[in-house]
């Protein structure tokens, strides 16, 4: 219980600080959202919330999470010809003022595929896999996927596909940004991870 409290703790402390970040940082709602037009929408949906598995849903994500993948495409940490393209093109207020806008979007709820696989997904997310020191996923990004702001990102209701791709990535050492998921991913099957991000899909 005490740990469960420390986490709310935490998060409620790291809202404030985005919130005080926001309003020193003097973030633009309305220029968020053009640019949002002009540059997002054709892969990430008018609201954030993504129709195509394999881009991202970015509704209600954590804008400071947001704004360090915008900058890390744009210095090359993590690579991706398309979104560093649009990336290298906006400026740091340009990404705060869509990370911000698109943050202040209700997020859909996704959906679990596979009725045999998501058992096990729960599992780990919730328990890891002790025999291969796997941590909980739930131990970062919370047990109903909000993840905790500026610090871990929203899961909920992700596209499987997607998750799954990022997974890879990690494991096969293309994405190169995190650490902590290089060392957890390394250690999962491919069917774990299918299992893993099936179960996030289904979070809400």
């Amino acid at each position: 219980m005490k740990f469960i409290a420390s986490l709310i703790g935490a998060a409620a402390l790291a809202t404030l600080s985005l919130s005080v970040h926001a309003q020193a940082a003097k973030v633009d709602l309305k220029k968020g959202a053009e640019l949002y037009g002009q540059v997002c929408v054709a892969c990430h949906a008018a609201d954030g919330n993504s129709t195509v598995a394999a881009n991202p849903k970015l509704a209600q994500q954590h804008p400071e999470y947001l704004v360090k993948q915008l900058q890390e495409y744009k210095s090359g940490k993590r690579a991706n010809a398309i979104m560093s393209g649009f990336a290298g093109a906006l400026s740091d207020d340009d990404m705060r003022n869509i990370a911000y806008w698109v943050a202040s979007q209700p997020a859909k709820p996704g959906f679990a595929r596979d009725k045999e696989l998501v058992g096990l997904g729960e599992r780990i997310y919730r328990g890891g896999i002790a025999d291969r020191k796997v941590a909980a996923c739930a131990g970062c990004h919370a047990p109903n996927g909000a993840g905790i702001p500026a610090q871990y990102p929203r899961l909920s209701g992700q596209h499987a596909d997607y998750t799954t791709a990022q997974m890879k990535a990690f494991r096969s050492g293309e994405r190169k940004n995190s650490v902590q998921m290089t060392q957890i991913a390394a250690y999962m099957s491919d069917k774990e991870i299918a299992a893993v991000a099936d179960y996030i899909a289904g979070l809400r």
